[in-house]
């Protein structure tokens, strides 16, 4: 029996890619999964903010020492034959991995680098001196690990060529409780076919927190032009950020702003229903070098809450998504309002959509999704067993 311990300062409410790793270890045989967790309570964006802006390191500091003063004594009750075979540092885990690296010296070490903190910054604007500070932590945090988990190859190519062999690639997949509530929504559908009555506008749903990845200017133009073409949708805008003020202007005084609703955000308990109850889920439309680079969470998640999901043609997504989802350029707001009103006065093809999207689902569930990281470890065994 391999005994996993996920360790660090991560919060699955917030970071569901690192429940995605721990529920499929945990589903698949001959794992045994423990958490050493003492959550950070700051939000991907105020980690990212911290990263960009030096001046406020203190507050990450004193956070960070207060949990891994936790995090050292609660070690204690994972040595001699509790002792585990890996230890799983969540997504975020920049600094964690060097706490973990330290307290269990000869253990392996798997880090979820699902994203680089150099790249994330430049992505927002950031440059310069700070973005190579931010390099070499990305280094010195994948250097710490035996392995290192990332999302696509595109993210795999920016590790150092002298850990290139330590890079594990693992779609960022969707917790059950994104399954669960997609199937309760169809079931729910009073339809006998499944097939959405025409005189009903197309809901649509987006998440995140509009940052120039997902693209939400791009967003908020197309659902302007389907209002000003009369196009039967309504959408949901959930969450806030660096482009919201950006996308309220492009919609305000504009039919758009009868069919659009905002929510700040909806807990991470409550969102997959929100979204499960939705026509479609809308992934990301950025043209940053980033955007290009990543298969989003909320991508998964709308598959899995059984939606059809529209987002940009990119090499990862394309890849990895086959025909489970409509593509439409990065950056191009006509083609996906084009996209979005051929599902809204087309009944037949956005089951054919949800269809293929639910197909596309299957292969991501937790313990599909871990199948690769799975692999590797059973690979590291092997070779440590042979010395």
């Amino acid at each position: 029996m391999r005994k996993v311990l996920g360790f660090g300062t991560y919060d699955v409410a917030s970071h569901p890619r690192v429940e995605v790793l721990l529920e499929g270890l945990r589903r698949t045989p001959g794992n045994k999964v423990l958490e050493l967790d003492e959550p950070l309570g700051l939000s991907t964006a105020d980690r990212v903010a911290i990263l960009k802006q030096p001046w406020r390191l203190p507050v990450l500091a004193g956070r960070l020492a207060s949990r891994w003063s936790r995090l050292a004594a609660g070690s204690r009750r994972y040595r001699g034959s509790r002792r585990p075979d890996a230890l799983l540092v969540g997504y975020m885990g920049h600094f964690d991995v060097l706490l973990a690296r330290l307290l269990y010296p000869r253990t392996t070490i798997i880090l979820d680098h699902l994203i680089f903190a150099s790249g994330t910054a430049r992505d927002r604007g950031e440059g310069g001196a700070k973005a190579r500070l931010l390099s070499v932590l990305d280094r010195l945090a994948t250097h710490s690990a035996d392995v290192v988990v990332l999302d696509t190859v595109e993210h795999a190519a920016k590790l150092d060529d002298s850990i290139a062999d330590r890079g594990v690639i693992v779609p960022v997949g969707a917790p059950a409780s994104w399954y669960a509530a997609g199937q309760s929504a169809a079931a729910a559908r009073t339809d006998d076919d499944g097939v959405r009555d025409a005189g009903r506008p197309l809901t649509i749903v987006f998440f995140g927190l509009f940052t120039p990845l997902q693209g939400t200017p791009y967003i908020a133009q197309a659902l302007r032009r389907l209002a000003d073409q009369d196009v039967p949708v309504r959408a949901l805008l959930i969450g806030s950020g660096q482009d919201r003020a950006e996308c309220e202007q492009i919609l305000a005084g504009s039919p758009a702003a009868q069919v659009v609703e905002w929510r700040d955000w909806v807990d991470s308990a409550d969102l997959p229903r929100v979204v499960a109850e939705h026509d479609v889920c809308l992934g990301i439309v950025g043209t940053t070098d980033k955007a290009l680079d990543v298969v989003p969470n909320k991508v998964y998640q709308g598959l899995a809450a059984g939606c059809a999901v529209v987002t940009s043609d990119t090499a990862p997504q394309r890849r990895l998504l086959g025909d489970g989802a409509v593509f439409v350029p990065p950056g191009d707001p006509r083609a996906l309002a084009d996209a979005l009103a051929h599902l809204a006065t087309d009944p037949a093809a956005l089951q054919g959509a949800r269809e293929r999207a639910a197909a596309a689902a299957a292969s991501f569930v937790p313990e599909q999704a871990v199948a690769p990281l799975v692999a590797a470890l059973e690979r590291s065994r092997i070779q440590e067993a042979s010395r």
